[in-house]
């Protein structure tokens, strides 16, 4: 089924010079970019974004990095988006990777871990909306 997803280039990344390979990649995997824009988050979105992960022992050290630094988000679709995604990025630990995903390429350590995916449509469908208005989404 044809999906939508959220993706973000995180901070470490687009510092490393890596945004280009990693769009490049997903583009070779059958994405379709619909909206994409660089953008530097600011302390209050961060914390909005990551809500879900309030009280969590690595929430205050997740907004303080995703602020550090310009981010690309971007909306994809695909079919199966979500899970094509996810294959593509691979486990949130860079460590635990699988050989040429993004996170084995680009990532450095759980939190700095380059890429940013949705991890189900209905999440998928709220991050969208949280950066992108409905006439953004060509």
């Amino acid at each position: 089924m044809l999906e939508r997803t959220l993706s973000i280039i995180k901070p470490d990344a687009v510092a490393a010079g890596c945004t280009g390979k990693i769009l490049a990649m997903i583009e070779e995997a059958g994405f379709r970019i619909l909206a994409l824009r660089m953008q530097r988050l600011r302390r209050e979105q961060a914390e909005q974004f990551y809500e879900v992960h309030r009280g969590k022992h690595f929430y205050e050290s997740l907004v303080r990095f995703m602020t550090e630094g310009p981010v690309v988000v971007m909306a994809l679709e695909r079919e199966d988006a979500v899970a094509r995604l996810r294959d593509l990025m691979g486990p949130t630990d860079p460590a635990k990777a699988g050989e040429g995903t993004v996170r084995k390429l680009y990532g450095t350590n759980i939190e700095r871990n380059a890429i940013h995916g949705s991890d189900a449509p209905e999440t998928a469908e709220r991050e969208l909306r949280f950066f992108f208005s409905t006439s953004e989404l060509v």
